[in-house]
């Protein structure tokens, strides 16, 4: 068999291979981060259930400051909505709304991302000491795309390093806030 045979069927052979290896790879991706502001939860929850004030330490916010921001529904709580549009990559163009939110301890946002699926994030809110722990979680669900399955396993990397950075932000809002 000649050089290049062989090397377009070892090509074909490792696709295969890495085709088979996604099939083995978590189709449900979830990331969380956790941090420990010195503040009560009736202070940090407006910050999460009011997506104008979310901007104010949103990691992403930051990255782009000519995102075009749009809100719909109530100004808090179920149902209210963002919507932005960014030329950033890194920050994109998509959508959120809290489907879920009982005051000063938990919510839940649906998010969709022009072109890239979406997925849900939660915040969940507990007392630590004199101050509250909140911790920021991510999901979503890849499917049976091989691709994505292989990309998922950069998402705690990926959204992991946002979500530390919006959770410092976060605390350093409310530590000026008060």
């Amino acid at each position: 068999m000649n050089p290049i045979k062989r090397l377009g069927l070892g090509l074909v052979l490792l696709a295969a291979v890495l085709v088979a290896v996604s099939f083995a790879l978590p189709q449900n991706i979830s990331v969380a981060r956790s941090r420990v502001i010195n503040a009560p939860e009736a202070d940090v929850f407006p910050y999460l259930n009011d997506y104008r004030k979310f901007n104010e330490w949103s990691p992403w916010a930051a990255r782009d400051p000519k995102t075009v921001y749009t809100f719909e529904g109530p100004p808090q709580g179920v149902g209210a909505r963002m919507t932005w549009r960014s030329d950033n990559p890194e920050v994109g163009t998509g959508s959120q709304e809290i489907i879920e939110s009982d005051p000063n301890k938990y919510l839940k946002v649906v998010l969709s991302f022009e072109g890239q699926g979406g997925g849900e994030a939660d915040f969940t809110l507990e007392p630590s000491g004199a101050g509250t722990k909140v911790t920021w979680g991510f999901s979503t669900d890849v499917g049976n795309n091989p691709m994505m399955r292989w990309i998922g396993l950069m998402f705690d990397r990926w959204i992991g390093a946002d979500y530390e950075a919006g959770l410092a932000r976060l605390e350093q809002r409310i530590a000026q806030a008060r």
